[in-house]
């Protein structure tokens, strides 16, 4: 995975894109991500669909779904396998979230230098 700079000074830190998969999508994280001026691309639920058109015209319209980008998952779904293969952090030894951390950082170095 990468982060793109655009130039010199701070880099961003609000992201373009969410893509998540259809376990978060919940109303209220569309809510929250949408105050933040945040794209979220995921698949509605079923039951969140058949809910909205259980409520007629007044269930709204169905979320804005975009097939090309949720293909780009895979990208983080792989990464996580990657990193998944390093024993440590697939069963959390480390107990602190500074620990832990930097053991994301080492398996991610490990897995950039090969």
């Amino acid at each position: 995975m990468r982060v793109n700079t655009s130039g010199p000074g701070r880099p961003r830190k609000r992201p373009d894109c969410v893509l998540a998969d259809r376990a978060y999508s919940s109303p209220s994280t569309r809510r929250a991500l949408r105050a933040r001026r945040i794209r979220f691309v995921s698949p509605e639920k079923k039951d969140h669909a058949a809910h909205r058109l259980r409520k007629g015209s007044r269930g709204g319209r169905a979320p804005v779904f975009d097939k090309v980008a949720y293909k780009g998952r895979n990208v983080v779904e792989r990464c996580f396998n990657r990193l998944k293969q390093f024993r440590g952090l697939a069963t959390r030894y480390a107990k602190r979230a500074a620990y832990y951390r930097a053991l994301v950082v080492i398996a991610a170095i490990a897995l950039w230098l090969r």
